[in-house]
């Protein structure tokens, strides 16, 4: 296979492919909202996703992103860009070599007993490649793609100038702070050290739960751009649904899956912010295989009251609770009208969590549901000057949705509202902040910038 080294030619290449797309968004978005010219944008989608998915790197994973925010993107480009998977053609066994040499030095190979030449998946940042220890053990290693920080770099520059031209037609929700917090979380992204340390973070908030598995990482074999750990059979959650397993076995993975996500977060303040289907796999015994940890988010206790103080502001109809709930998350400025608009998302959100009896997660089967409520949100949004989300809520905001289409395509029937009160009925800030410290320092997680 053909490989590609960081280069001056890839880049300018690179920057051509993506800024013609993102030229493409901007041409068809001003046309039609300045000019009065209608275009195609659903077939304009198509293009841009044909563009992207063919490249490797973080424009694919901030497109992915983007897809999950509201009203980062029209919903044309958000519906396509939220079908990108990592599938552009792997690196070749020449480029592995190299890699591996400088990763781990000039007698690698010596280091491991089996060490695939192909890789056996593909990621936006990187790819891995299965491989045996000396003490039998099966492990992932996953080798970062070249020059990645470079291209992160251009690529963010790039979405920034997008998310700008769409701002000057669209004042719904200003992206300012939405755009610092995309750079941030992909810049620690390139650590693999941050990744598995992040991963050891898991493994203790997650031990002794049921059905939920965690990779181990490995430390002697871990650098920043190779990321070694214990291989964990699975099959894909859209290879195991093609299946029809019972509903019995989509409710127990739904159980694992919801256990996975609130636990972290309501009990140590901790979401992994990546909930892309390729990052979940289904174990042997029909169990959780969550996967890469590269985007966590650490939230101090006060956020975490406020999360649960919107829950209460929607379960009690209380205008007041809701207001102090986003006082608390750090929205500024917003007005009585405002908070009214944006119950609509919360009680979207919230609404299977205070119902105390089994249901599907969207009783209506309609999965453009929540499209249109968000389409409501962002029409009212716009009609009332616009609003500035704090940072911190947009990977909360990005990830519920992300599970929430999980559990759609699950079709899965529970108590959601007796699984979320078994998890936060004992929430104490407090005692949050002291597990909070301890697990990161145990785990060695660095301070976020």
């Amino acid at each position: 296979m053909a490989e590609r080294e960081g280069n001056i030619l890839g880049d300018i290449s690179r920057f051509a492919r993506t800024s013609g797309a993102v030229g493409g968004i901007a041409a068809r978005i001003a046309g039609e909202r300045v000019l009065g010219i209608k275009t195609d944008q659903a077939r304009h989608a198509q293009d841009l996703k044909a563009v992207l998915g063919g490249l490797k790197g973080p424009m694919m994973k901030v497109a992915q992103f983007l897809s999950t925010v509201p009203d980062a993107l029209p919903p044309e480009y958000a519906a396509q860009l939220a079908e990108l998977q990592a599938n552009a053609p792997p690196m070749g066994w020449a480029f592995v070599r190299r890699r591996m040499q400088s990763e781990l030095g000039p007698d690698w190979e010596k280091k491991f007993t089996t060490f695939g030449h192909e890789a056996a998946a593909a990621a936006s940042l990187g790819q891995v490649h299965k491989a045996t220890l000396p003490d039998g053990a099966q492990v992932a290693c996953k080798l970062q793609y070249p020059d990645m920080p470079n291209i992160v770099e251009a690529d963010l520059r790039q979405v920034k100038m997008a998310m700008a031209l769409y701002r000057r037609m669209d004042n719904a929700i200003i992206q300012d702070d939405i755009y610092v917090e995309l750079c941030e979380r992909l810049r620690e992204e390139l650590d693999y050290k941050r990744e598995a340390a992040q991963m050891c973070l898991y493994r203790a908030m997650l031990a002794g739960v049921p059905g939920v598995n965690v990779p181990e990482p490995v430390a002697q074999y871990t650098t920043p751009r190779l990321l070694t750990m214990k291989w964990l059979n699975g099959v894909g959650l859209s290879t195991w649904l093609e299946g029809n397993p019972s509903l019995e076995q989509r409710n127990a993975l739904a159980t694992a899956l919801f256990r996975a996500w609130y636990i972290p977060f309501y009990r140590y303040g901790v979401i992994h912010g990546d909930p892309h289907l390729g990052n979940y796999q289904v174990s042997e015994s029909g169990g959780l295989n969550l996967l890469d940890y590269g985007s966590i988010r650490v939230f101090p206790a006060k956020f975490v009251g406020g999360v649960l103080e919107l829950y209460a502001a929607v379960r009690d109809s209380d205008s007041a609770r809701a207001r102090h709930a986003y006082d608390i998350w750090g929205f500024k400025g917003i007005t009585d009208e405002q908070i009214t608009i944006l119950n609509g998302w919360a009680q979207f959100l919230y609404g299977p969590l205070v119902e105390d009896r089994v249901r599907p997660i969207e009783e209506n089967g309609d999965t453009q549901f929540g499209r249109s409520v968000a389409q409501k949100v962002h029409e009212g949004l716009q009609r009332t000057g616009g609003v500035r989300p704090p940072r911190e809520f947009v990977l909360m905001d990005r990830s519920a949705i992300g599970l929430g289409s999980v559990f759609m395509r699950l079709r899965a029937e529970l108590n959601w509202s007796r699984l979320f009160h078994e998890t936060v009925d004992d929430f104490d800030p407090v005692q949050l902040t002291a597990r909070q410290q301890e697990a990161l320092r145990i785990a060695g997680v660095p301070e976020a910038k």
